[in-house]
């Protein structure tokens, strides 16, 4: 049995012709990866008409501040009832947090949402609702069968690229232009 490469704190980014629309252009932050299976979060699929402000508000804690009006967003088909931040590893939940190489953070306990409503969450953050989860061998699979190309993640291309331009930046910082790509996997 070959041993999987850890891929935790890295970026798949879906290739055309996936299949699953829920994944279409999607970028996955992968949380956690072993060879028991990957937990991974979408970056850039916003929640229509939901915002941290909104979800705030409905789960009664007072928030103020510019971050509210960020969108929260589609996470992954996993769970989508169940809320999880991204953020910089400067902050630490009280109760749970879950620290991802390369200056990352997970955290999806209640705590950090109040304190982001108070102004004393982490310096930055994206609020995601559902995750993407895969068994074992199965991502890997969806990787030799042409499904997703990885790369590393930055904090300025998870944080600071606009929802609408992540993929297109996820692939440039490979090389790779959107137009060369082909859903066909190559055959030696």
């Amino acid at each position: 049995m070959t041993e999987t490469t850890d891929l935790t704190g890295k970026l798949l980014i879906a290739m055309p012709g996936m299949g699953d629309p829920r994944f279409d252009r999607s970028v996955v932050f992968l949380c956690a990866h072993s060879d028991e299976g990957a937990m991974g979060l979408i970056l850039n699929k916003p929640t229509p008409d939901v915002t941290m402000e909104a979800l705030l508000d409905q789960l009664s804690i007072e928030a103020s501040g510019d971050h509210m009006k960020q969108p929260v967003r589609f996470g992954g088909p996993v769970e989508q009832g169940r809320g999880f931040v991204l953020h910089s590893d400067e902050y630490e939940s009280v109760v749970s947090t879950l620290k991802v190489p390369g200056g990352f953070a997970m955290t999806a306990t209640l705590d950090i949402l109040e304190d982001i409503g108070s102004g004393k969450g982490p310096e930055r953050q994206l609020m995601l609702l559902g995750y993407a989860g895969w068994g074992p061998g199965q991502l890997e699979s969806e990787i030799v069968e042409n499904g997703w190309l990885t790369c590393e993640a930055s904090k300025a291309l998870v944080f600071d690229i606009p929802d609408t331009e992540k993929w297109e930046a996820a692939l440039e910082t490979l090389g790779v232009a959107a137009l060369a790509l082909s859903p066909d996997a190559g055959r030696a």
